[in-house]
């Protein structure tokens, strides 16, 4: 995967919660258990935010991908922060590359490919995932 400051800066960083402040690197990264070669790495939970919203890390390897899948009732922000990749709302193809933000609408199937760097995602839910 595609090294950048700004990766490095968020897998280094601190999370700060009203009453807590934690580190990102001491956080585990949890193997996705539908595709493989994808790891998430949850930085803020529902149980932080009364589940009103959640933060993660995404990893997918290069060449994997994050298939065709719906979050019923859940809004998702995609921001990627580093490597390559595509993807998709429905049918709508979209390029993502570092500096990319996709909002994707409660309730529309999407999915994600990794280019050859692989891809590195902060993923955000409205209502929270977790």
């Amino acid at each position: 995967m595609e090294n950048s400051d700004i990766k490095n800066d968020f897998e280094n960083g601190l999370i700060n919660i009203a009453d807590k402040v934690v580190k990102a690197e001491d956080l585990v990264w949890n193997n996705h258990p539908a595709y493989k070669g994808v790891a998430l790495k949850h930085l803020i939970t529902g149980k932080d935010t009364s589940n009103k919203f959640s933060c993660h890390f995404v990893k997918v390897e290069p060449g994997c991908e994050i298939g065709l899948h719906i979050h019923e009732g859940k809004t998702e922000l995609h921001e990627i922060i580093a490597g390559s990749g595509f993807g998709y709302i429905e049918e709508k193809q979209f390029v993502y590359k570092p500096g990319i933000i996709t909002l994707i609408p409660a309730d529309k199937e999407h999915h994600v490919k990794a280019g050859e760097n692989g891809l590195f995602i902060f993923a955000k839910f409205f209502p929270a995932l977790v």
